[in-house]
Formats: C-alpha cells, sequence, structure tokens
C-alpha cells in the first residue's frame, strides 16, 4: 500500500499524530507545573478529539481501500471477514 495517495495519507496521518503526541506533552507539563484542573482537562479533550479525529480517518481509508477492494475482488469470504473486524472495531468505541 505505498503509491502515492496512500503515502500522503499515512504521512498526513504520521504530521497529526506528532502534533497529538505534542499536546500530550503539554498536558504532562501542565500537570508537573501543577497549573489548574480545569484547563488541564480541557487540553485532555483537546487531544481526545484530535485522536477520535484521526481514528475516524483510518478507519475511513480502511473502508474505502482494503473493504472496497474485498467486495470488487468477488472473494466473499475476505469481503465478509473484513466487515466483521470492522464491525468488531466500531463496537469496541461504545
Amino acid at each position: 500500500m505505498k503509491n502515492g495517495s496512500h503515502s500522503t495519507t499515512h504521512k498526513e496521518t504520521l504530521n497529526r499524530l506528532a502534533r497529538i503526541a505534542g499536546q500530550v506533552q503539554g498536558v504532562k507539563r501542565m500537570v508537573e507545573e501543577e497549573k489548574y484542573c480545569i484547563d488541564i482537562v480541557t487540553q485532555i479533550q483537546a487531544a481526545r478529539s484530535a485522536l477520535r479525529s484521526v481514528e475516524l480517518q483510518v478507519l475511513k481509508k480502511h473502508m474505502h481501500h482494503c473493504v472496497s477492494n474485498a467486495f470488487e475482488s468477488g472473494k466473499k469470504k475476505e469481503a465478509d471477514e473484513k466487515m466483521e473486524k470492522l464491525l468488531r472495531v466500531m463496537k469496541k468505541q461504545y
């Protein structure tokens, strides 16, 4: 999966994850510096929201590429397995 659009998507995802890692480090610093609790919680919520956004982008890519390709291949068993895995991951969110 290393063609142009996939590599670009991976690079964008890695950049977003690097920003999130910076946010988490910022939260750690805030705790170390004993900043106001509500400010810390607000930053935690922002980091969690950013992670959810990356998660959705990765799931979207999976659906558009892996799941779609499995259906287009005509291999029902493979397509069913991809859908089952996707559903299991989505169920973990609830």
